[in-house]
């Protein structure tokens, strides 16, 4: 029974093993595609660059908004202590009496014309007085007068008002034609400087990916080399154990396996360095394990190709966004030269009040159409004017700017072009140099099996070797970085 479970257990802790080497011997294998995939997503300035691409849309949108009719809504409520009054106190005061007023002149003028009278003038006027005082005519404009003052009353301690307003702008000196081709090429601006960006990202996602490569290799012929001297070490010991050698001869063994053992370390500690540098670009936590996927595979003989300078300026990045800068310039005249015209606008809408002002002031709400045109013509600006001289100079710059770029895309494609071509030249060299190299090693080490050369030769032939072995490499990866630089600088994709 014990032997049973024993057996379980063991068997438990043997799945248990294989399925943790696998976990770790299966680390994952990235190509440069893959590391160039994972930095465009999780590149954090290529996301940067994404969102001022979004912003300049939705700014061109508002540019195109801009040139069309605008609806807008404005509402109010106001409260006084007193009212708005339309006559005066004295006004009031004679409107409100006029009946009485009447009735006394009328009066009057009939003891004038009658008082003259003999016997019955004034008998006669009094009997007129009596006969209009009895007619009630007094309280009927009295009335009537009292009515007018109570029209004329305001009751305005209380206001309210709402008006919605269309304004259709109609010519405001091209500036609003300006300002959306500005808005637009300011959109195609962000995408171009997306598209550098996306460029440098993957300069950069390369770089550290062909260091990795380098290094690793480096690490690998770092061990190679150790394992050599282990072996002529081992060889060496042998020697001297039979007297064929010195300890003198061992003791230099020894100090070169040192040497490589060290550079060893070194390699594997720039290896761990590289992989973290890699890791960041790729967006990937520093302390992800993974290999990458292969080496060089560098082209057994060089290709030639013939340069367009006109396609390169036109391909090129930096002068795409210098043109799309002059165009912007341009559009800036047009909009400082637009303070100079006159500007057109035509308005219309609707308002109402309370109280309604149309019908005698009265509690309720009452409204109205509108409509007009608005213009305004400037008759002196001088600022306008410098305003535009100061945009003439501006694009003026950007054509110098243009031509200065020119100037340096071209300086920079010859450099990286010959760049290439010295890379290829010192890859056919190293080639030459790691065959002699390897003859060199394979002779030494039948002497030194032989017992014609000493240990010191044949180190001598393992570090010349191992020279030849990393001048390779590096001759391998510099055409590699050069085709990505010449590439980048012909503006291709």
């Amino acid at each position: 029974m014990k032997t049973t479970e024993a057996m379980s257990r063991n068997t438990l802790i043997i799945i248990l093993l294989i399925a943790f080497g696998t976990s770790v011997g299966a680390q994952e294998a990235l190509s440069l595609d893959d590391c160039r995939r994972m930095a465009l997503e999780n590149n954090k300035s290529l996301r940067g660059a994404d969102i001022r691409r979004e912003e300049s849309h939705y700014l061109e949108r508002a540019a195109l908004w801009q040139m069309l009719p605008k609806v807008s809504a404005v509402g109010g409520y106001f409260w006084t202590e007193k009212s708005v009054n339309l006559l005066s106190e004295e006004q009031r005061e004679r409107i409100s009496h006029m009946g009485d007023n009447l009735q006394a002149d009328i009066s009057a003028s009939l003891h004038n014309e009658l008082d003259d009278v003999p016997l019955v003038g004034q008998l006669l006027s009094d009997r007129l007085d009596n006969v209009l005082a009895n007619t009630g005519l007094d309280a009927r404009v009295n009335g009537i007068g009292q009515e007018i003052v109570d029209g004329f009353e305001t009751d305005t301690r209380n206001m309210g008002g709402v008006a919605v307003t269309v304004n259709q702008p109609i010519y405001l000196g091209g500036k609003l034609v300006a300002l959306h081709h500005t808005a637009a090429l300011m959109e195609h601006l962000a995408e171009v400087e997306y598209s550098k960006e996306e460029s440098a990202t993957v300069v950069a996602v390369d770089e550290a990916y062909w260091q990795v490569v380098s290094v690793q290799h480096k690490k690998e012929l770092a061990e190679r080399y150790a394992a050599l001297l282990d072996t002529l070490e081992h060889n060496v010991s042998l020697s001297v154990d039979a007297e064929v050698a010195t300890t003198g001869d061992l003791a230099k063994v020894r100090v070169k396996r040192n040497e490589a053992q060290m550079n060893l370390t070194k390699a594997t500690n720039g290896l761990a360095l590289a992989k973290m540098l890699l890791a960041e670009r790729c967006g990937m936590p520093l302390d992800t394990v993974f290999e990458v996927a292969s080496g060089p595979t560098s082209q057994t003989s060089q290709t030639s190709q013939t340069i367009n300078m006109q396609e390169v300026y036109a391909s090129r990045n930096e002068m795409k966004m210098l043109r799309i800068s002059d165009s912007i310039a341009r559009e800036g005249v047009r909009v400082a030269a637009s303070a100079l015209k006159p500007n057109i606008v035509a308005t219309a809408g609707y308002l109402t009040t309370n109280p309604n002002v149309f019908d005698g002031f009265s509690n309720t709400w009452g409204g109205t159409w509108m409509a007009g045109v608005v213009a305004q013509v400037p008759l002196f600006n001088p600022a306008g004017v410098y305003a535009v001289k100061a945009a003439k100079a501006k694009r003026s710059e950007t054509a110098y700017k243009m031509q200065e770029a020119e100037e340096l895309i071209a300086l920079q494609v010859n450099k990286v072009s010959y760049e290439h071509e010295l890379a290829w030249k010192k890859m056919e060299q190293a080639e030459s140099n790691l065959t002699m190299a390897e003859e060199n090693l394979r002779l030494a080490e039948e002497s030194f099996r032989e017992g014609v050369c000493g240990s010191s030769d044949l180190m001598a032939a393992q570090t010349a070797w191992l020279q030849a072995e990393g001048d390779v490499l590096d001759a391998q990866i510099e055409i590699e970085m050069t085709k990505v630089y010449l590439k980048q600088a012909l503006g291709l994709r």
